[in-house]
């Protein structure tokens, strides 16, 4: 049975020039992103990380705490791998969920109003269209990069 049109371009398109230079880009700079973000939140005491969390009242303090220790070696160790390229199908169906459950939660704190600091590179920086635009356009290059990733892994394969 042969594979629609439509099918057969998207997979044609994977395997173009312009697709791999879009992975590289997107691998490099969402990577180099999370690695930044991790350096700042290491960088700084973890308490004002776990602050940053709590405002956004979904957490218990002692999970806020927990998470403030934890997430930041989680982004550098997902950052470094998507950098690297290393299982790009997982780290970025990773690298996406991550982003898309961030831009959930500052999509609902600002929809409510609330004032909570996004907490994306360090405390002092608050919640805006702006937030909003930069994180959503790295969920947008997320998805597409591992889009481009099962793609690419599917043509070789077959």
């Amino acid at each position: 049975m042969q594979a629609p049109a439509s099918s057969a371009a998207l997979r044609s398109f994977a395997t173009s020039k312009a697709a791999k230079i879009f992975m590289l880009v997107a691998r490099i700079v969402l990577g180099a992103v999370f690695v930044y973000a991790a350096y700042v939140k290491l960088r700084d005491p973890w308490e004002l990380f776990a602050m940053s969390i709590n405002s956004y009242d979904i957490l218990p303090l002692a999970m806020a705490e927990t998470a403030a220790r934890v997430i930041p070696w989680f982004e550098l160790a997902l950052g470094l791998m998507v950098m690297a390229g290393i299982w790009l199908r997982i780290s970025g169906t990773i690298l996406s969920l991550v982003l898309l459950t961030f831009f959930a939660l500052m999509l609902r704190a600002y929809a409510k109003g609330m004032q909570s600091n996004c907490g994306c590179f360090g405390p002092g920086e608050a919640i805006s269209w702006k937030t909003l635009l930069r994180d959503g356009s790295m969920v947008a290059a997320a998805i597409a990069m591992t889009c481009l990733a099962f793609l690419q892994r599917r043509k070789t394969a077959a």
